[in-house]
């Protein structure tokens, strides 16, 4: 494709698969030559009213452009993780509160959002994955993990956490994972009485495990409530190639006055990544 020669295309169909998401690199070293791409997928499956569950679901996709007969897809694999409730029973039922107005937001809450990220540091492999949850306080918190990827491309759960301090909704939240392992998200905030926003937080690779340990920071504060559309489907992470420390984050929120969105860019760096 990228010489402009005839390109082919091999398409493996699987069922009841509630929104595949395949791994994305961050850095430049790649998974040892041959290795499957891994897919995961949140577990449950709302068109069926299950809006809860204990798993996350793993495929691994392996690719033979030379003999397409010995392509395949194996799993899922079901990865037990800490129960969860989709935030806001999932997708279109828009639940997130503005100040001022009955219009809610909707949080995208039954799927693992972008981006499934993959990093390969010094051999030690790595993949991290978000997705949205209902919190105990009644809000709405980013539900993280890290898992491990071993020599025998076997997967396993290292650690988790919900991020929800203090209460109010963190949703469609974006991972990234710097040179030195450490993770960054990024994710919409609000609930009367806050304007939706973009905020950011993260850890360094060897702090207590669960725990985004790095104080939130805010990228942009609301203005006005949106009233117009439904909120957007996603924000992104993006690792600078330049330093491969620097985590470039984008969302959207309302201006003053505005009748659609804007988009808010900022970059980020965790202490000691130089």
């Amino acid at each position: 494709m990228l010489r402009g020669e005839p390109a082919t295309e091999q398409c493996v169909v699987i069922e009841n698969v509630n929104f595949l998401n395949n791994a994305d690199m961050d850095g430049k070293t790649p998974p040892p030559s041959g290795a499957p791409n891994i897919m995961m997928a949140a577990g449950g499956t709302q068109l069926d009213k299950i809006l809860e569950d204990h798993v996350i679901e793993v495929w691994q996709f392996h690719v033979d452009w030379k003999n397409p007969a010995r392509t395949r897809v194996t799993g899922p694999e079901k990865i037990d993780v800490a129960p969860y409730h989709y935030l806001c029973d999932g997708q279109l039922t828009t639940c997130v509160p503005q100040p001022d107005t009955d219009r809610r937001l909707d949080a995208q809450g039954d799927k693992i959002m972008a981006r499934l990220v993959y990093r390969n540091v010094r051999g030690r492999e790595s993949i991290v994955a978000v997705h949205s949850v209902n919190t105990t306080a009644g809000g709405g918190g980013v539900r993280w993990y890290e898992f491990r990827v071993d020599q025998n491309r076997k997967i396993a759960l290292r650690q988790q956490g919900t991020y929800a301090p203090g209460g109010f909704y963190r949703w469609m939240g974006s991972p990234a994972i710097d040179k030195n392992g450490h993770i960054g998200i990024g994710y919409s905030f609000g609930g009367s009485p806050h304007l939706v926003g973009q905020r950011f937080a993260g850890r360094l690779a060897n702090d207590p495990l669960g725990q985004l340990t790095m104080r939130e920071t805010v990228l942009v504060e609301g203005e006005a409530v949106q009233t117009a559309m439904r909120w957007e489907d996603y924000t992104q992470t993006a690792i600078d190639p330049s330093d491969d420390c620097t985590i470039w984050y984008v969302g959207d929120y309302i201006k003053k006055d505005a009748t659609s969105y804007s988009t808010k860019v900022g970059a980020f760096r965790f202490p000691g990544c130089q």
